[in-house]
């Protein structure tokens, strides 16, 4: 079962949609389908790049398109009921046990609350799903009445994650428009999201750095 097929599946298809739209009622920013497709072929672009099989790789974009469905249960603890999603899924799909092992641990583990990178698929997941930072997640109308997180979401007019050539260096680089939101704003909601980012970057044997207008801020 490839990505691919993960991606055309009805079921798989309206979980996304459902969980996206109770948020939307919420108030939060998008969390369907452009964005964890954004996630997904990060995190497969992450292990790749690294030297993974083609296999991890694609176990990567899965859970990548996966790992947001628990939202359809609740915002609380969404990571550990979406692994309990994904679980029923894939095995209904026919996965092998430990492939379904390395997905679902990995998406019961993004979330920065309560995460640890434990292996390199969910390492690969956290650093491609914080890492999702746009204009366009933003979905209030109304820049007059936008919170901290449509603020800083809508001042990043540009968005990068790439590994260098060496392999020894993951890099998040920003472009922020600093008239809508200030750095302090970012740190302020994303400084325990980057913080996993780093312990994930290490799990990978990378270092990762946090770039913001062409300043190293981490």
């Amino acid at each position: 079962m490839t990505y691919e097929q993960i991606k055309q599946n009805e079921d798989i298809q309206t979980y996304i949609a459902e969980a996206d739209a109770s948020l939307l009622s919420l108030g939060f920013t998008e969390h369907s389908f452009a964005h964890v497709t954004l996630v997904a072929e990060k995190a497969g672009y992450i292990l790749a790049a690294l030297g993974y099989s083609d296999r991890d790789a694609e176990l990567a974009r899965i859970a990548g398109y996966l790992h947001d469905i628990g939202n359809l249960v609740n915002r609380i603890e969404h990571s550990q009921s979406g692994a309990v999603m994904a679980f029923r899924i894939l095995d209904k799909l026919g996965f092998p046990s430990a492939e379904i092992a390395k997905i679902t641990t990995a998406i019961g583990n993004h979330d920065e609350g309560t995460g640890v990178p434990v292996n390199p698929v969910a390492a690969a997941l956290i650093l491609a799903d914080k890492s999702d930072v746009r204009r366009t997640r933003v979905r209030n109308a109304d820049i007059s009445t936008f919170d901290i997180h449509d603020r800083v979401n809508y001042s990043v007019l540009s968005s990068e994650l790439k590994i260098n050539e060496a392999r020894t260096l993951i890099k998040l680089k920003l472009r922020v428009d600093t008239h809508i939101s200030s750095v302090m704003d970012y740190f302020e909601i994303f400084l325990d999201r980057m913080i996993l980012c780093r312990k994930a970057a290490e799990k990978l044997g990378l270092q990762f750095k946090l770039m913001i207008n062409e300043q190293q801020l981490m």
